[in-house]
């Protein structure tokens, strides 16, 4: 398998850490983050958002979006819950990641870190503003909880762990989270978790 990646996005991130965690071996193709010029001619066969994580199967089939390539590879595995109802769950999280956490966290994230020019200051203050909104929500649930569903390690987990441990790159201050902190020690501590470097 190939897997089209950026080595600084969440979004690759979460494809990498379930496939080390599953003990899948892939090929990787690097691209930009910022420099989308190529992405047409690289992508525009396989993916029509033109977007990182692309994955090619051997067999040529496509998968794009990293929710829908974590999904795909956890089920069956007790990544993804059997129970329909806690399954429900996890999508609710992984849509929830992408409508509420990450257009505001690693939207920021990248603003500051990557992109080649800067927004208004009050651009960024406004997405913050929506960033800490996601981690308050997560806060709550966490404080009473060990992992976002069936108080097991999931696919939503890796979802929200992704851009959730790199906010600070983005200004958020998670010192004020202690049940965050703690999920994100959890999260690492998992057998065969790897690093967004790695």
């Amino acid at each position: 398998m190939l897997l089209y990646n950026s080595k600084v996005s969440g979004n690759c991130y979460k494809v990498r850490l379930l496939l080390a965690q599953l003990g899948i071996a892939y090929e990787r193709r690097e691209l930009s983050v910022s420099d989308r010029s190529d992405r047409l001619a690289l992508l525009g066969e396989f993916n029509p958002g033109l977007r990182v994580p692309t994955l090619v199967f051997d067999d040529g089939r496509a998968l794009g979006e990293s929710n829908a390539i974590t999904y795909y590879f956890a089920t069956g595995t007790p990544y993804l819950p059997e129970d329909l109802f806690e399954r429900a769950q996890v999508l609710q999280w992984l849509f929830f990641e992408q409508y509420s956490h990450e257009p505001y966290i690693a939207v920021v994230r990248f603003w500051v870190n990557f992109a080649s020019s800067r927004p208004p200051e009050e651009e960024i203050d406004a997405r913050r503003t929506g960033g800490y909104a996601a981690l308050d929500a997560m806060e709550r649930h966490l404080a009473r909880r060990e992992f976002l569903v069936g108080e097991r390690y999931t696919i939503a987990d890796i979802a929200l762990y992704a851009y959730t441990h790199v906010a600070g790159e983005g200004g958020f201050e998670l010192a004020r989270y202690p049940a965050i902190r703690a999920w994100l020690d959890r999260v690492a501590a998992q057998p065969g978790h790897v690093p967004i470097t790695a």
